[in-house]
């Protein structure tokens, strides 16, 4: 996994859907189990978790040091800044300050901020987004 190069194409596209697959089912299982008492804690990690799993399986595809180098180029890095950040905070809510209702902002902020960080991989995606959000403001 260090170097995307020295697996074939059919094993890295192989780990990219196999942890792709987990992040989302891990995501699904968080939010299914936030619905059971005391389940917020295991609602954060598991979604938490989900999210980190698929964002991984990038690395699969383009190598970790360039997907690195390219979650923190100028166009997506407050993207990044904001979704790990995220990613803290909800883990934080849920297991060290005990604030559901916090979790679950973050969760919800986690997922707009993989939306966002996404989105900045398509090009003129974020403007046409931020043009829409605009008008709709307006």
């Amino acid at each position: 996994v260090l170097d995307a190069s020295s697996l074939s194409f059919n094993t890295r596209l192989k780990w990219f859907a196999i942890c792709f697959v987990c992040g989302i089912l891990f995501s699904i299982l968080g939010t299914g189990l936030l619905w059971l008492p005391g389940g917020i804690k295991l609602f954060a990690v598991f979604y938490t978790f989900g999210n980190l799993a698929a964002l991984a399986s990038t690395c699969f595809l383009m190598g970790p040091v360039k997907q690195l180098k390219k979650m923190f180029e100028t166009t997506r890095l407050l993207a990044t800044v904001i979704m790990l950040l995220c990613f803290i905070f909800t883990l934080c809510a849920a297991l060290w300050w005990h604030k559901k209702g916090l979790a679950v902002l973050f969760c919800i902020l986690q997922f707009l901020s993989m939306t966002w960080y996404s989105l900045s991989y398509i090009p003129y995606a974020r403007d046409a987004v931020i043009k829409c959000c605009s008008s709709v403001l307006s």
